[in-house]
């Protein structure tokens, strides 16, 4: 689903189509934050300094990504 789609659906007046969207920009934002981890860990980056730019704890990140 491209981004203009999923614009279009999120204005939908179908809930059901709504909701679609919003999953499928949940599941978008999982693997674009997934990536970007995984590019500052291998860039250096600390859990700390991770967490921080997420907004959340590094213990909290760290638990999502650090296998």
């Amino acid at each position: 689903m491209e981004t203009g789609d999923l614009s279009e659906r999120l204005r939908s007046h179908d809930p059901a189509v709504g909701l679609r969207a919003v999953g499928a920009l949940r599941r978008l934002a999982e693997q674009v934050e997934a990536a970007a981890v995984a590019r500052a860990r291998e860039q250096g980056w600390s859990w700390e300094q991770i967490g921080d730019a997420l907004g959340v704890s590094r213990q909290s990140v760290h638990a999502k990504y650090g296998k």
